[in-house]
């Protein structure tokens, strides 16, 4: 029993050894196949050449004499003349003119394909241009779109200032001085307040303007205040018809009023408060 363990194992390492040997040779393997593959890349690259040559042979045979020009030319040539639809050289004579100046005589060749083809795409471009942009179609083009989106820019515009207008009230108020505020705020005086307080603020059923004593404070927040709410002596209330930013205008030409000399001023009323 114990021999044939001994023989058995002995077996078994000689076969384990033999199959290393085997995988030690894997290189050379490896070479072998290559080199059949190559050797197979080349016999059919061959017999490739020499089906293409017979065919090649085949097909010149039922060519035209100016395909057997073109291809006599080759390479840039032939595309370059096969592009722009060029006689080949070789039958230049062909398409020669009869007239001749000093030595030298024109080709009547067609003009390139892809000139024409060009030219007719322009044609076309131009139709549509010309219909677009000058028949008054409602087409969306550079210019309209532009209007549309300026439009739209302003609306933006004027809903941010009217938002900003609206924020304005009597605690954040600022005196303005700015012309174009103070000829907005003279034009609203002179419409809603000169019945009261005379065009040149002198004062009538209202206080004078001009002097330096007040009723409700000097500054521009009690005035915008008296303004908006008006007063209980019997001044109207204008936040209803006159906006923020519109108050504060008017409030800024009140104060703008001081030591301005009115035609026949009123009597002093109220606290006397210097600006």
């Amino acid at each position: 029993m114990l021999s044939l363990l001994v023989t058995g194992h002995s077996a078994m390492a000689a076969s384990t050894e033999s199959l290393f040997d085997g995988i030690g040779n894997l290189e050379v393997l490896i070479g072998a196949m290559l080199g059949v593959i190559v050797i197979l890349f080349i016999a059919v690259l061959l017999v490739s050449l020499t089906l293409y040559k017979i065919v090649s042979k085949e097909l010149k045979a039922n060519l035209s004499e100016e395909e057997l020009a073109y291809e006599e030319e080759g390479g840039y040539q032939w595309f370059w003349q096969r592009f722009n639809a060029a006689k080949p050289i070789a039958l230049e004579k062909e398409i020669l003119l009869a007239h001749e100046y000093d030595g030298i005589r024109e080709l009547d060749n067609d003009l390139p394909p892809w000139w024409k083809y060009l030219f007719y795409v322009s044609i076309v471009f131009a139709g549509v241009y010309i219909y677009i942009y000058h028949t008054g179609v409602d087409t969306p083009v550079s210019v309209s779109e532009y209007q549309t989106e300026v439009a739209e820019a302003e609306a933006e515009i004027d809903a941010y200032l009217a938002a900003l207008g609206a924020a304005i009230d009597e605690s954040n108020v600022e005196r303005s001085l700015e012309e174009k505020d103070l000829a907005n705020g003279k034009a609203i005086f002179t419409k809603r307040c000169v019945a009261c307080h005379a065009a040149d603020g002198g004062g009538g059923i209202g206080p004078n303007l001009t002097d330096e004593y007040w009723l409700y404070g000097n500054d521009v927040k009690n005035i915008f205040k008296t303004i908006k709410y008006g007063t209980s002596k019997g001044m109207t209330a204008w936040d209803k018809k006159i906006s923020p930013p519109d108050m504060k205008d008017v409030a800024s030409y009140v104060m703008s009023l001081q030591g301005t000399t009115p035609e026949a001023g009123k009597a002093p009323q109220g606290e006397h408060m210097p600006m």
